[in-house]
């Protein structure tokens, strides 16, 4: 079973090891999340201060109106075309950016991914992903959060299997969820002292620290999800084709910090993936037994092999689970 401090310390030693590339992609990510809304409120403030003084026909006042519904639609479509065509598969690459980064150190040419894999796919799922959680929020705020949470992962499990099938992403999103979804929450919860902290920073510390570990953290917790839920192949994906010369208990030496050439071995740049081989014709993983689940998420290491015979014993203290700063 997996705990915020096992994932935050994950997250920390990793995120240390590609500093400057996780605050670039991190910061692409922010503004990719947070973008667009800006646009139709300066609109509105122009064209009422516009309209607030003077009398106004009634031809001019239905003229006024249909003016603006016209300008808001286009509005409506140029956003919604860039946010599906564009944004979200930005987030899919700056997703697997960190996945990578759990076992190998990411390049930033993994934000352009799923731009040149399975494009429409990814387009289509993550679209069905943002417009399901915004209906079932019509009916109550609570069931639109439990369905964000419920639908979490489906970026990750595009950004290593972009031409997943759309009901397999959502169902698998689904069972790995299944059980976490207090658990993620109360994750979430754990960072707002780092966010109410960088408001006092102008968001410099936000952008230099406290956004590259969230996310990075977020990332660790669909590995240890996806273990936890589908096992693992001792080099990370069946076939040994998901990592290139990936070594289990090789990530980081003795948990001792980062050595000069021994972060990961063997590493080449831009041999991150194989294309479209993150899952074995999008069949997903296959389920472990109960007696092998939770036992194979190790800190620091990336993929462990449960029958590994010559890793290094795991740390079998309880860690502090209280919120970390």
């Amino acid at each position: 079973m997996w705990t915020r401090a096992e994932l935050k310390d994950n997250a920390k030693k990793f995120f240390k090891f590609n500093y400057w590339k996780m605050v670039l992609v991190a910061l692409v990510l922010t503004m990719v999340g947070g973008g667009g809304s800006s646009v139709s409120s300066s609109y509105t403030q122009r064209t009422s201060n516009n309209y607030r003084y003077g009398s106004m026909s009634s031809a001019e006042m239905v003229g006024f109106i249909v003016g603006f519904m016209v300008v808001m639609l286009v509005v409506m479509v140029i956003g919604f075309a860039v946010s599906a065509f564009l944004l979200n598969p930005l987030v899919v690459g700056a997703q697997r950016f960190f996945v990578v980064s759990h076992y190998q150190k990411a390049e930033l040419g993994e934000l352009g991914y799923a731009f040149s894999n399975s494009y429409m796919n990814v387009v289509k799922t993550m679209f069905l992903r943002a417009l399901y959680v915004f209906l079932w929020s019509l009916l109550l705020v609570v069931p639109g959060i439990i369905k964000g949470y419920e639908y979490r992962m489906i970026p990750y499990i595009l950004a290593e299997n972009p031409g997943i099938d759309t009901k397999e992403a959502f169902a698998m999103s689904k069972q790995m969820m299944d059980g976490n979804k207090w658990n993620a929450f109360v994750l979430d919860l754990s960072f707002f002292g780092w966010i109410f902290l960088s408001l006092f920073t102008c968001g410099i510390l936000a952008i230099f620290y406290v956004n590259p570990y969230i996310y990075m953290t977020n990332a660790e917790l669909y590995v240890a999800l996806k273990e936890i839920t589908f096992g693992n192949a001792p080099t990370g994906y069946q076939n040994g084709a998901g990592y290139q010369n990936y070594q289990p208990n090789q990530g980081f030496q003795n948990y001792q910090g980062y050595q000069p050439n021994q972060g990961y071995q063997d590493y080449q740049p831009n041999q991150n993936y194989q294309q479209n081989q993150g899952w074995q014709n999008s069949q997903g993983y296959q389920n472990v037994p109960n007696s092998q689940q939770g036992q194979n998420y190790q800190s620091g290491t990336g993929y462990q092999d449960m029958n590994q015979q010559n890793g290094g014993q795991s740390d079998n203290g309880q860690q502090d689970d209280n919120f970390r700063m």
